[in-house]
């Protein structure tokens, strides 16, 4: 594997190809292609978010050849997440269902490309806000504030952390219902949003996906005038086995295969109702997932002739390593030292992680502007982690969180629906577009955001 070291510009390798699978899948352009593709996208939808944002207008889409509405009064959305479900595991199984929503909606021919960091939260939240984490503030799963001193974790309700206004805010705002099963940030209170308890679900992930899914179609049985516009669906695998096994195990293959039952069940409930073709689903993954093992690490305490990193300047570890040294030391000194003994070739496996003042960090990461992100962030080759000592375990397993570049980060995207076009595939994406796109299907006006107001009409008909 190639040393990290990189201009701020480049893209590392992305990952050479999907993971083995028992159902014939396309290979993946060459990486070129895909660099091309990001960067074109990128062009696209380089809006930055500055204080005060600029305001976007909402785009109509070309409705020509939109399906009319048969039984449903009005537009829905429907939203669903399948977390870890990394781009490939599409092809380890038949799994009908997903592929029936691929093959007669719209769907991202390479996958979805997640936010850096490549975590749950930070990109649950770009999902519905259409904004960069450096933007809507959920820099991490876990950080602490440097100005307040509180702390977030997935647990904090706290609406100071959560910034942006999420699309169920949006609806409400706008007078629209939304209800959520489960969605980072839905329970944080929102403008005219105040997790209603009749369609606001609280986080317990021992309800059982069916549970969910049964949930979900009985808002369609109710009146008109109370049924829910915007819905979320949040199930926790395929990440969960994809952490304890790494992405090439069987378990991975029963897990996605569990998640296309519920998304058969859903269907069939929906078509039950009538209500199928009119509600617009959107099927997506937060993130990717890569395979790990205990002899691809770097110990940062073989770095003590150069540096001696105290545990309390360390907010996170791997695979994204992020450091607030106190008052007084000098983050770039310590930036270069860390550099200096990564490369002496005397730290195992240092070569394959490279320190960064957040402000020089490659731009394509959004990763710079908020003061919650600590001033030095180590990014680490694909599939390699960093921990404060050695120990003696021997663990393989997956992780994700790190640089979006990597082709193993992406994950899924389908859409079906009477605003997408059957059949039809799209060059790949980042999910801060999707924002807008929901906006428009429920002809909303977005709030400011770091998507591209024309996306909508690029990807709906």
């Amino acid at each position: 594997m190639p040393s990290p070291v990189r201009t701020p510009g480049d893209s590392p390798r992305p990952t050479a190809a999907l993971l083995s699978s028992s159902v014939a899948a396309p290979q993946p352009s060459s990486a070129p292609r895909l660099l091309l593709l990001t960067a074109a996208l990128a062009a696209a939808t380089a809006f930055v978010l500055l204080r005060p944002p600029p305001a976007l207008t909402v785009v109509t889409a070309v409705s020509a050849a939109a399906r009319p509405l048969s039984k449903l009064p009005k537009p829905v959305v429907l939203l669903i997440s399948s977390d870890g479900f990394r781009f490939g595991y599409q092809y380890k199984a038949p799994l009908p269902h997903i592929r029936r929503l691929f093959a007669n909606g719209t769907s991202a021919a390479e996958g979805l490309i997640p936010v850096f960091p490549t975590l749950t939260f930070p990109n649950h939240y770009s999902i519905v806000t259409g904004l960069y984490p450096s933007s809507h503030g959920i820099i991490n799963n876990y950080f602490p504030d440097p100005i307040s001193g509180d702390y977030f974790n997935m647990q904090n309700h706290d609406p100071e952390f959560w910034l942006g206004e999420p699309l169920w805010a949006t609806a409400a705002n706008q007078g629209i219902l939304a209800a959520t099963f489960f969605w980072p940030g839905s329970e944080v209170t929102k403008g005219s949003w105040n997790c209603p308890e009749k369609y606001c679900q609280h986080y317990n992930g021992s309800v059982p996906f069916e549970e969910r899914v049964d949930t979900i179609l009985g808002y369609f049985d109710l009146p008109s005038d109370q049924m829910p516009q915007f819905l979320t669906l949040y199930f926790e695998d395929p990440d969960h086995q994809g952490h304890q096994v790494g992405p090439d195990d069987p378990a991975i293959t029963d897990a996605v295969v569990h998640i296309d039952e519920m998304l058969g069940r859903l269907i069939a409930g929906l078509e039950a109702r009538g209500v199928f073709e009119d509600v617009n689903i959107i099927l997506l993954g937060d993130h990717g997932m890569v395979r790990t093992c205990d002899t691809k690490v770097v110990f940062l305490e073989e770095l003590a002739p150069w540096i001696k990193l105290k545990s309390d300047w360390v907010l996170s570890v791997t695979p994204l390593l992020a450091i607030r040294p106190p008052d007084g030391v000098a983050p770039a000194e310590v930036v270069a030292k860390m550099n200096e003994g990564l490369g002496s070739g005397k730290v195992e496996n240092g070569k394959y992680l490279k320190m960064y003042l957040k402000e020089e960090l490659p731009t394509r990461l959004h990763y710079s502007e908020s003061y919650r992100i600590p001033p030095i962030i180590g990014l680490v080759e694909e599939g390699y982690k960093i921990e404060m000592k050695r120990s003696k375990k021997n663990e393989c397993g997956g992780a994700h969180g790190y640089d979006n570049a990597f082709f193993s980060m992406r994950t899924i995207f389908a859409a079906h629906g009477p605003r997408f076009q059957g059949g039809r595939t799209v060059p790949s994406f980042e999910n801060v577009e999707i924002y807008n796109v929901m906006a428009s299907i429920l002809n909303l006006k977005p709030a400011p955001n770091n998507g591209s107001a024309s996306f909508p009409s690029m990807i709906l008909c």
